[in-house]
């Protein structure tokens, strides 16, 4: 017959007690460093070392042209401006000034690439038909043969110079000015000269906008000359709205200075400063009565 097992009826020990010391002295020991390489931890108090993940972007110093910018920005809140450059704090609105910058879009300018393709296309088959026609003398089939030569497309018109000739020509449909453009002499004059020679003009936030449209990094005014058959009647409901919130109230807009605005710190101030004299008439008041 098999042995029983013998069960053992001793009690387990208890566990040893669990010795941080030493586990740190084990640790230690299996990561022995390099005594070459000193350690230098890092003192996150004030004065010292600078915290990795903190946003440092309120202590940079920005560009000479940003703070130029910005200032201008905030004189012309806290000055009264003259009429002259108050108007071009009259921008148009959101709705209009997306349904124009969508007629924009499609009269784009060329690119290079584009126009150098089409030029070297003109000139190959303005040969052609030279040659046909030279051959067409004898063979009236071929003279017949010749080859429209591509449309130069119709495209938006910018730069100053080139807006200002289109409007004194009184070619020019609808004229766009930015409303940040610096110096602003340089467009000063412009709604002034729509007025009297009748073409509709607005005034639309930001040169860059107007910019990337033409393929620039900024740009000061732009006009359109021509559109499209099936353009046409956008233009002229847009030309017409245009006239009457600009042309038709210039005058309006001529006689009104821009109203200063006061800085968050000193409207604070005033704030403070009545509530302290309501303070003290009631005050005053209440001892009359007594």
């Amino acid at each position: 017959m098999p042995k029983e097992k013998r069960v053992s009826k001793r009690k387990a020990a208890a566990p040893a007690p669990y010795d941080t010391a030493q586990v740190k002295a084990r640790k230690s020991e299996k990561t022995k460093k390099n005594p070459l390489f000193e350690k230098r931890s890092k003192n996150f108090g004030i004065g010292n070392d600078l915290h990795p993940g903190r946003d440092l972007s309120r202590f940079v110093k920005w560009p000479k042209y940003v703070r130029l910018q910005r200032q201008r920005r905030i004189l012309y809140a806290r000055l009264k401006t003259p009429p002259a450059i108050n108007h071009f704090s009259r921008t148009l609105d959101k709705t209009t000034a997306t349904q124009l910058f969508k007629l924009l879009l499609k009269y784009r300018p060329e690119s290079k690439l584009t126009r150098k393709k089409r030029l070297l296309e003109t000139a190959t088959i303005k040969l052609k038909n030279a040659e046909t026609k030279q051959e067409g003398k004898t063979d009236k089939k071929k003279a017949a043969r010749e080859t429209a030569i591509p449309k130069k497309p119709i495209v938006i018109h910018y730069g100053i110079n080139s807006v200002t000739r289109l409007v004194e020509k009184k070619k020019a449909k609808l004229v766009v000015i930015a409303h940040d453009v610096d110096p602003i002499e340089l467009v000063v004059w412009l709604p002034n000269l729509c007025k009297k020679l009748e073409v509709p003009y607005c005034i639309i936030k930001g040169k860059s906008r107007l910019g990337a449209l033409v393929g620039k990094k900024t740009c000061s005014s732009v006009a359109l000359v021509n559109v499209k058959k099936e353009d046409q009647n956008e233009l002229q409901t847009l030309a017409t709205a245009i006239k009457g919130n600009y042309n038709d109230r210039f005058e309006e807009f001529r006689k009104q200075w821009g109203t200063p605005r006061m800085g968050i710190k000193s409207y604070h101030k005033l704030q403070q400063k009545q509530k302290i004299t309501k303070e003290a008439k009631a005050k005053e008041a209440a001892s009359g009565r007594t």
